[in-house]
């Protein structure tokens, strides 16, 4: 069942991402925590699309595995704030080679689910 909601989370992540035309270039989806890899429109702001985020996966999350909600009694699924940095002081030469140097999930769009 674990598989099954992270799965379903990056479904949502994906969804949620494509609809603020935000690109998702690398992430992963753990046991206790999911890293994205996204490139944003500069309009905006990385908080709001991490309130986009991390609210309606919970919800969605929670209303489809009602299971959760005795774990998660306050509705909090996920955790108080988010670490967030940017990639403003590298070239896009840099950002290229690093993702030329990371092997590509054909099946998941380097937007992986670790067992």
């Amino acid at each position: 069942m674990i598989g099954d909601i992270a799965v379903r989370i990056r479904e949502l992540v994906r969804q949620i991402c494509s609809a603020q035309q935000a690109e998702i270039i690398r992430g992963k989806v753990a046991k206790e925590h999911v890293h994205i890899y996204v490139s944003a429109p500069p309009y905006i702001s990385i908080s709001k699309l991490m309130q986009l985020i991390k609210g309606a996966t919970s919800r969605k999350i929670q209303q489809e595995y009602p299971e959760l909600k005795k774990r998660y009694w306050s509705k909090h699924f996920w955790a108080i704030g988010y670490f967030a940095c940017t990639a403003g002081n590298v070239t896009d030469e840099m950002i290229q080679q690093y993702i030329d140097s990371h092997g590509q999930d054909e099946d998941f769009g380097n937007f992986k689910v670790e067992n």
